[in-house]
């Protein structure tokens, strides 16, 4: 499942993925379960609101090495 974000068009971050999801350009969003709920808390609630999936990946770190950047995220998307 974190295969597409490697390579597909993404965005990485809670800011760039707001935008995305707010623009309902998002077609799949990906939350890590260790990210503070006051940090991913609004972006589930669009979410929810517009019908986009939500897939929980375990840890920031994660997801961090599954868009292929060296740090932890929190929040990443499928455009």
């Amino acid at each position: 499942m974190l295969e597409v974000l490697k390579n597909g068009n993404k965005t990485v971050g809670l800011k760039q993925s707001m935008k995305a999801v707010e623009a309902l350009k998002a077609k799949q969003v990906f939350i890590a379960k260790d990210a503070d709920e006051r940090v991913v808390g609004r972006i589930k609630e669009l979410c929810i609101e517009n019908n986009i999936p939500i897939v929980y990946v375990d840890t920031m770190k994660q997801l961090g090495k599954a868009c292929n950047i060296d740090v932890g995220a929190a929040v990443a998307c499928l455009l």
